[in-house]
């Protein structure tokens, strides 16, 4: 300092400075620092660095030393003899001996004998010493080297404050070196015990660091004897106040935390404390505990009374008891308390004195205040009982714990009125009885573990005691059951209301049957409880539900099979959806929340769902529970349920995929993909941009003025265009009060002269309103559209007319057939009444199983031969209703008479346009253009839209049940219809797997089918598949020539030679094979007319010449030959006819092939 510059360069500051000097001169410390920092400290790194290399040479133990000549006496008197220079060689040649040593004992603690260091009178001036070599050779003399080897010597704590002292910045690097070097278990060796007093000494030096040193600790999981002693001096500095204290905060993190590796290792500290036989009172562990008891004892009520309390009842309130309790501000200090000690005696090992277990069971037993931490409390103590029931020991002990738990019982709504908690300990406590006398102990130790927020070893056989004065002293299981119905529901049950609620008790009392058991009706709480929910919903509600459905159904025993509970009513059903079966958007009217009708709901169609699954069992048990009415599931909104859940689904739980799952099983038609899909259009982005463009008038338009509108038709449709365009931007729920008006008056928009415009938008709102209402929506358009003389006797079908028979649909005005966006509603609902049906038939399969189990009774057949005939009447029911709706589906593509009168191209709506039939010569050039405008007619029509609709049907249909396919196309249907099916249905791609099965039946109409159904599937699938199916097809042909008789040999070849064209179209490689069946099949015909008159020979002639010279006839077309062929013969004769067809083909496949098609 004295070399430093000063800022004040005045006068006066000179002379103040000489005269301090003059007093530092003075003192004699301070001129032999002076000479320590006057040393060639460069010169001495040099020697010192010289004298590391030869002990690595030489090895550690040789006396040789370039730093410290021979000593003529020991180390202190050398040391009190030598100058500056000298001492500072003497002690860095000490210290470099020790370190070397440290490094060389491989972590195995020694104490290392050294005068310099033990002297008490030398200690200040080597001190000294010490600190100024560390300073000024930082690079040879590393401080934590340095500290580390200080922990080897005598007095090295002492030193080493001194030396972080003249290094205040080193102060965290040294602990975490110390640290990182320590033991795991510090309070097992000596080397541990003085490393933990050395850092303790630190820490005490710099207190504001302690915490960060502890830390350090947990992070290093070494010397946790350390991280206790140094929480201690905390709390003693702390000032005392009623909060947790600094210890127990963190022993439990350490115990409670979520890291397994800290907490074995704290685990690991206290058994091992256990267990040393040394004195106690100087560890640690020891401390802690003492610690630990003393905060317990002074939060425990001063004045406690062992009497009973019979004897103050009379003078006192009822809810006022004469034990003292605990202080209102000491409650969560006392449950954080029981909380470790349940940690350091679950997790830890940690065994109780006797002194412990008393005052941990006064505490347990003490009685806190009616808030929300003294009913945590008392489940806390309530818990510790049942974990450590070691802690009663004497009768003395027990009669207070049965005493306190009468306590619990009598005060339980008492804490929950006033305290205004939901989930008090009076569930608790019934849910424990229970699980005693259902003998569900490891359920009891999942209780506890679970409410102690800690897993514990827990011996069942501990809990034998308290299992006996739960089932006979306190909690018979009558008393359970009658407590149980009696106990208030939960008021807006959700999953924010956490621990043991009533709702767990009722569950538990349901699965062991001990209300049928006891004979209580439990039906009108689970009722009271279901209306009393909210989101997010509580995870317990489902497993209720579904274990109150199975004591329903399922008898508790077999000798008593009328044991079970009763069923919620059909009037309390309907009461929750009260506001929704009229309106789904009359939300004002609702009593109940969408939680509960949600809940509702999956009740009733899991109850049914059950009911079916067990009704075997059932009768044979001669049980028959009552089943819910067709009526009462049409007036629940099933589909505007499932869609309020969907947007719901974060904070229903697994309640929205329980019920698609039995949507899915129990109602397939309301589960259509293609509803799915609209929904997401509906709901999208688009429905947000409909509601900014709403206007009042929207809102305004009421039902009232639809049908006014609608009354106007067909004469004005402006208004009514108007009204229902507004209509298109209100949401699903909001059209609902139109869906009456808007299906009664569909049969307005059959009449001429509806703009398409009106029926888009109707289509497009009766799609909307099918998201929310389609069962009801379907019954009333079924009704609306039928023919007007069904309409004037006032024929109206119902929900299970309909589903029993789906035809029905399609009995409708025959105008609808020609209007495509009412064609598209009628497609719609007959698809969901197919799949409804089939949901139908396997329910009633199921509800009528009785009928299998009598007759099997008498059978020789055994029981499966019954379930099986009714299974396939069912199948062969539904395949024949499938293809009955395929069947008239098709037939609506034909065209009417009238149709064909308008347009002379109504041909072409059944012409595929690879058709063989068209012309290909010269001529078709000249006549595209007219083609091309009738084309263009065709396809704008009606009928082409609804062709197109159908055919979209019936490729869902076929996809979804590819049998269909095979007994429509067995069934047969007219051949004008195959271009359009070929061509429209994708999936009939299909038929090529059954076609050899179709042309080997022995009706020649199928087998005709079968071939012209190839051909356009050949053109249409070029595959190899194709190839040999036509080559089989061919070869029938060929085998069929030589057994048909004349009749049916022109019947079957007049309309199956023109396939052969195709044939050669998509497979050029089967022509050979088919000119030869062609000339095969013109001869057979001239044998066959060889005895007329008439001379066959120039025809065969000119069918020879057309095989092996086609270029030559490449520019005939069918006019020309048949022409030619008129010349020759002007016969009707079959066989003429035939060899006429016969040419014509030729020369349609020559003038194919020659043109490149």
């Amino acid at each position: 300092m004295a070399l430093c510059a000063p800022a004040d360069q005045s006068q006066s500051w000179a002379q103040d400075k000489k005269l301090i000097l003059r007093l530092l001169s003075g003192v004699e410390a301070v001129n032999s620092i002076v000479a320590l920092l006057s040393v060639d400290f460069h010169a001495l790194e040099q020697d010192a660095s010289k004298e590391q290399q030869l002990r690595h040479k030489l090895g550690g133990g040789s006396g040789e030393s370039i730093l410290v000549s021979q000593l003529q006496h020991g180390l202190t008197l050398e040391f009190e003899h030598s100058d500056s220079p000298r001492r500072l060689r003497l002690v860095l040649s000490e210290l470099l001996a020790i370190m070397n040593k440290v490094s060389e004992s491989n972590g195995e603690f020694f104490l290392k004998s050294s005068e310099l260091f033990e002297s008490p009178v030398y200690l200040e001036e080597a001190a000294d010493v010490l600190c100024i070599l560390q300073a000024e050779l930082p690079s040879l003399l590393p401080i934590v080297d340095v500290a580390e080897a200080l922990l080897h010597v005598k007095n090295g704590a002492w030193f080493l404050c001194l030396l972080v002292a003249n290094v205040p910045d080193s102060f965290n690097e040294v602990c975490r070196g110390l640290i990182k070097n320590g033991e795991r278990q510090d309070e097992e060796s000596v080397g541990g015990r003085r490393r933990t007093e050395a850092l303790r000494h630190l820490c005490k030096m710099n207190p504001s660091q302690a915490l960060r040193v502890r830390g350090m600790v947990v992070e290093e999981c070494h010397l946790p004897g350390l991280g206790v002693a140094l929480t201690l001096d905390h709390t003693k500095n702390e000032s005392s106040d009623d909060g947790v204290s600094d210890l127990v905060c963190f022993v439990s993190g350490l115990l409670l935390g979520t890291n397994a590796k800290v907490r074995t290792w704290f685990g690991t500290f206290i058994r091992n404390g256990q267990q040393r036989k040394r004195d106690n009172i100087s560890s640690v562990l020891w401390q802690m505990r003492r610690q630990l008891l003393l905060e317990l004892m002074g939060i425990l009520p001063t004045v406690r009374s062992t009497h009973i309390v019979e004897e103050a009842e009379a003078d006192t309130e009822p809810n006022v008891s004469v034990y003292s309790g605990l202080k209102e501000e000491h409650v969560v200090k006392a449950s954080a308390l029981l909380r470790l000690y349940c940690a350091l005696m679950g997790i830890a090992g940690l065994k109780p004195t006797d002194e412990e277990a008393e005052q941990l069971l006064q505490l347990m037993t003490s009685r806190p205040p009616a808030t929300p931490a003294g009913v945590r409390f008392v489940s806390l103590s309530f818990c510790m009982l049942l974990a450590f029931s070691t802690l009663v020991s004497t009768p003395e002990q027990e009669q207070l714990m049965v005493m306190w738990l009468s306590w619990m019982i009598k005060e339980e709504a008492y804490f929950e009125s006033i305290s205004g908690v939901s989930a008090s300990f009076g569930e608790m406590l019934l849910l424990v009885a229970m699980y005693f006398h259902s003998n569900q102990l490891s359920a009891i130790i999942d209780l506890v573990c679970s409410t102690l927020g800690m897993k514990i070893v827990i011996k069942p056989s501990s809990l034998s005691r308290m299992k006996t004065i739960f089932t006979q002293e306190i909690f018979t299981e009558q008393v359970v059951t009658a407590h149980a119905v009696r106990v208030p529901v939960t008021g807006s049950l959700s999953a924010n209301i956490t621990g043991f609620l009533p709702i767990h008790c009722i569950y538990q009392l349901l699965k062991s049957r001990s209300f049928t058991k006891h004979k209580v009706s439990i039906k009108d709480w689970i009722y009271r409880q279901l209306c009393e929910t909210t989101t997010p919903l509580h995870p317990q509600l489902l497993p209720l539900i579904d274990v109150y459905i199975n004591s329903i159904l399922t008898p508790a025993s077999k000798s008593n099979p009328e044991a079970t509970n009763q069923p919620v009513t059909e009037q309390e059903i309907l009461n929750v959806f009260q506001g929704l079966s009229g309106g789904e958007n009359a939300r004002s009217t609702q009593r109940f929340s969408i939680t509960t009708q949600l809940l509702v709901l999956y009740y009733v169609l899991s109850y049914e769902e059950a009911l079916l699954a067990s009704t075997k069992i059932l009768a044979a048990m001669q049980r028959k529970p009552k089943s819910y009415s067709s009526a009462l599931m049409d007036q629940i909104p099933i589909k505007y349920l499932i869609r309020q859940a969907q947007g719901l689904q974060q904070e229903l739980g697994g309640l929205h995929s329980a019920l698609l799952r039995l949507l899915a099983t129990n109602y397939p038609h309301l589960c259509i993909v293609d509803d799915w899909i609209c929904e997401e259009q509906i709901t999208g982005t688009d429905a947000l941009l409909r509601r900014m463009l709403l206007t009042n008038m929207a809102k305004n338009h009421s039902p009232k003025q639809l049908q006014e509108a609608f009354s106007m038709l067909p004469g004005n449709h402006t208004q009514l265009m108007q009204i229902l365009e507004h209509l298109t931007l209100l949401s699903a729920g909001e059209l609902i009060p139109y869906a009456e008006v808007l299906t009664s008056n569909m049969n307005l928009l059959l009449e001429a002269g509806v703009p398409r415009g009106i029926l888009q938008a109707v289509n497009k709102l009766w799609m909307v309103l099918n998201t929310v209402m389609p069962r009801r929506l379907w019954v009333m358009t079924v009704n609306a559209l039928q023919p007007s003389a069904k309409l004037v006797r006032q024929q109206k079908y119902t929900q299970n007319d309909l589903m029993i028979d789906p035809l029905i649909v399609l009995r409708c005005d025959q105008r609808v057939h020609r209007s495509p966006p009412l064609m598209d509603i009628i497609l719609h609902m007959l698809n969901g009444y197919l799949l409804a049906s089939k949901a139908y038939l396997n329910a009633h399969l199921k509800e009528t199983a009785e009928q299998d189990i009598r007759p099997s009774q008498n059978s020789a057949m055994g029981p499966e031969a019954p379930e099986v005939t009714r299974e396939e009447l069912k199948n062969a029911l539904l395949a024949a209703q499938d293809s009955a709706a395929v069947q008239i589906l098709l037939e609506i593509c034909l065209p009417t008479e009238e149709e064909k009168g308008q347009s002379s191209s109504a041909q072409g709506l059944l012409r595929d346009v690879q058709s063989p039939q068209s012309p290909q010569g010269a001529e078709a050039e000249e006549e595209e253009e007219e083609e091309e405008e009738e084309e263009e007619q065709s396809l704008l029509c009606n009928l082409r839209e609804v062709q197109c609709l159908i055919c979209c049907l019936l490729h869902q249909m076929y996809i979804a049940d590819p049998n269909i396919v095979k007994l429509v196309h067995f069934q047969g249907y007219p051949c004008e219809l195959l271009a359009l099916t070929v061509a429209g249905i994708p999936s009939m791609h299909i038929c090529l797997d059954f076609i050899p099965e179709l042309i080997a039946q022995p009706e020649l109409e199928k087998q005709i089918f079968a071939i012209q159904l190839l051909s356009y599937l050949c053109i249409q699938y070029a595959l190899p598949k194709s190839l040999s199916v036509a080559r089989l097809a061919i070869n029938v042909m060929g085998t069929l020539l030589t057994v048909l008789t004349q009749s049916k040999r022109y019947t079957f070849f007049m309309p199956t030679l023109p396939c052969l064209v195709s044939f050669c179209q998509a497979f050029p490689p089967l022509y050979e094979d088919i000119m030869s069946l062609l000339i095969q099949i013109g001869q057979v015909c001239a044998s066959d007319v060889a005895t007329q008159t008439r001379d066959f020979d120039p025809i065969i002639t000119r069918l020879q010449q057309l095989k092996e010279k086609p270029h030559d006839f490449s520019g005939l077309c069918k006019d020309s030959s048949s022409k030619s062929c008129s010349r020759d013969s002007a016969s009707l004769d079959p066989d003429v006819q035939l060899c006429q067809c016969v040419e014509n083909t030729i020369i349609e496949i020559i003038n194919m092939s020659v043109s490149g098609i």
